[in-house]
């Protein structure tokens, strides 16, 4: 039995990347390390000889990658999310370091057929707060407090190097997890909760630039699972039709 198959369920997403060499890189990156299936969101310039160059020969993986017109299409269909990130962020939930996110990842890929997600943003500002706050596990690399600078493909060396090292370690006979709500799923509970607050105007009686980030915050602790979600939606929507008279 390969002990890295599981590896087959995890996305590399790269945000916006404006230099086509680092997405060669990353392709390289994830060669080594047995990872296959690299997402791409709104990238400057690809496809791209430097890409190609940057690779060293890791082609397959920069011709099978998907490219996609938001991060949300990119994440579609994974129940767990780590977005590499240098900064904190008020409004986002705890951070773990590289090392325990990945294990946290591989046991999840353990326990089933679900897919994950790693998450890496700009070459020079990183992910933003809104792409933060649309993944479930804000993931930090160590660095050294005077210069914190890391390349966005040695980012992922790492990360992968990581999560390869972690699948190896995870034992195959795990306690069954739960089957966790897709990325998308909710998305559209997001959507509908903020819906019914304007509707109600609830959201001109709060900071609405905070309510729904500390939304994000409370269920992405809570980890709904995709049962929870149904009742929570079916619920949300029941009330939504009774107060429009529906």
């Amino acid at each position: 039995m390969n002990p890295f198959a599981s590896l087959d369920r995890v996305r590399v997403v790269m945000s916006h990347t404006t230099h086509p060499g680092n997405i060669g890189a990353c392709a390289r990156a994830m060669k080594v390390m047995g990872l296959s299936r690299l997402y791409l969101v709104n990238p400057k310039h690809f496809p791209h000889d430097e890409a190609v160059a940057m690779s060293s020969g890791a082609t397959d993986v920069l011709d099978a990658a998907v490219v996609c017109d938001s991060l949300e299409m990119a994440l579609a269909g994974t129940v767990a999310q780590a977005a590499l990130t240098a900064r904190r962020r008020e409004m986002a939930l705890p951070v773990r370091e590289v090392r325990a996110a990945a294990t946290e990842l591989a046991t999840l890929l353990a326990a089933g057929s679900a897919e994950v997600a790693l998450v890496f943003g700009t070459e020079s500002s990183g992910l933003t707060n809104e792409e933060v706050a649309m993944c479930s596990l804000p993931v930090t690399i160590s660095t050294s407090d005077t210069y914190r600078s890391l390349n966005v493909a040695a980012a992922a060396q790492i990360m992968c190097h990581e999560l390869r090292t972690a699948v190896a370690s995870v034992s195959p006979v795990v306690a069954e997890l739960p089957d966790l709500a897709p990325h998308e799923g909710l998305e559209s509970l997001y959507a509908l909760i903020e819906t019914l607050m304007l509707e109600s105007g609830f959201l001109d009686r709060v900071n609405p630039g905070r309510a729904m980030p500390r939304l994000r915050r409370l269920f992405g602790r809570a980890q709904l699972e995709s049962e929870e979600l149904h009742l929570l939606m079916g619920a949300l929507k029941a009330i939504g039709g009774k107060r429009r008279g529906g």
